[in-house]
């Protein structure tokens, strides 16, 4: 066992060592502080949805496609290494609280620059991101800060704490550069992947000395639930958005009716989709199967953003605004659904080892409801009716996962622990 830092039987904030919270914790839950951090993320994400919904419906598809994605990563990556080293680490004394709250301004700024980093993609061809990178800096700087406090208290995993450390700062000085130096897009995009991968690769070597941190499997299995309910979110707000332009224009019709049973149907399905993978035992069995995972859910948060942001290009279909035809508004929300259904998938088998014939015909029966959703749009068929028909592709796999599915997963789990 570790040294534990039982912070719920404390009382007060006073400043407490950083040793390590014990990795088979009872009963561990997220925080109020991780949820009020979480919040500044919703923000974030209804930013950057907006921005790609506007640049979708006026038909720039590469302005969608890079912006969204260079914000995607930027925003999910700040929130995984806050979570993972909470999950380690979280003391909750005053000095946490402080540095966590530094490290939610720098999302704020972050946010704060989405627009001009959109704008900059659409009409020049330089890439202004300066503002992001300044938020993501502020972000990462506070992080180093928690490594470093923890590699001085926690003398057991000082190395591990360390690489994290210098991981982070060797991709900062990349960030920063990009703050002074005007890039054009092409060489921005470039930099931005190779700095991405100096942060991807930063984990993977940390985690293998010292036998790694002491992350809790149930607690960060909870807070990527909790950040996909987040992201979640943007499925209500392009649902809103979908009725409010139907009922505008037609009033409370059988199409506002079939707007909102799509939208909230099809976010309620992606969730429901999502708490079917068994995250937490399996990551408590194999904790070396949390690379893929952790990096995983970055397609599969982004793949849900990006389907709320989609609902909004349908609002702006229908009320007359789009520049794209009714095949291209069902695409922008029919391929985020088939990317997430499909990562989460892959995920389950990841996680399980086991490929089912079941899931065969679930992944068969999904990818028929999107292909008949795009066939409904292609015969021009009512926007409300396509989205009610994609609505019934995570359907198929709730439908069967209940019905059948289900009972395979312990005997899946069994099977996996020896």
């Amino acid at each position: 066992m570790t040294t534990t830092e039982p912070a719920a039987e404390i009382p007060h904030n006073h400043r407490r060592r950083m040793r390590g919270r014990d990795p088979h914790e009872p009963h561990r839950v997220a925080t109020p502080l991780e949820l009020l951090f979480d919040l500044t993320f919703a923000t974030s994400f209804g930013l950057a949805a907006a921005q790609c919904a506007h640049a979708l419906a006026a038909g720039h598809h590469a302005v969608a496609i890079f912006g969204f994605g260079f914000a995607s990563f930027a925003v999910c990556w700040a929130w995984i290494n806050f979570s993972w080293f909470s999950s380690a680490y979280d003391t909750d004394d005053w000095t946490f609280r402080i540095v966590t709250m530094v490290q939610m301004i720098g999302v704020l700024i972050l946010a704060i620059g989405l627009p001009r980093m959109f704008a900059s993609i659409e009409h020049g061809d330089h890439l202004d991101n300066a503002v992001i990178v300044l938020g993501y800096v502020v972000m990462r700087v506070a992080m180093v800060s928690q490594w470093l406090r923890a590699a001085r208290q926690d003398p057991r995993r000082r190395r591990a704490c360390l690489t994290y450390a210098a991981a982070i700062s060797i991709a900062q000085i990349g960030w920063v550069a990009q703050i002074f130096l005007d890039f054009t897009v092409g060489i921005s995009a470039v930099l931005t992947v190779i700095l991405g991968l100096v942060e991807m690769a930063g984990p993977v070597i940390a985690e293998r000395k010292d036998g790694g941190t002491p992350w809790h499997a149930h607690h960060i299995a909870e807070r990527y639930s909790l950040f996909a309910i987040i992201a979640l979110g943007e499925g209500i707000v392009g649902t809103v958005a979908s009725l409010s332009a139907v009922v505008d224009r037609q009033g409370w019709t059988l199409d506002a009716a079939l707007v909102c049973i799509a939208g909230t149907g099809l976010t309620f399905g992606l969730w429901w989709v999502y708490s079917m993978l068994p995250s937490a035992p399996v990551l408590h069995a194999h904790r070396n199967r949390s690379f893929v995972w952790g990096y995983g859910q970055i397609i599969i948060i982004a793949a849900i953003v990006a389907t709320g942001a989609r609902l909004h290009v349908a609002a702006y279909f229908i009320e007359g605004q789009a520049h794209i035809g009714p095949l291209a508004t069902l695409l922008t929300s029919a391929i985020p659904v088939g990317v997430f259904l499909g990562s989460v998938h892959a995920l389950h088998y990841y996680l399980v080892r086991r490929f089912d014939p079941l899931h065969g015909l679930l992944l068969g029966g999904t990818a028929a409801m999107v292909a008949l959703a795009i066939a409904a749009a292609i015969a021009g068929i009512d926007m409300a009716v396509c989205l009610v028909i994609l609505m019934l592709a995570p359907a198929v796999t709730v439908v069967g996962y209940e019905l059948r599915g289900r009972r395979y997963r312990p005997e899946a789990l069994r099977r996996d622990a020896h």
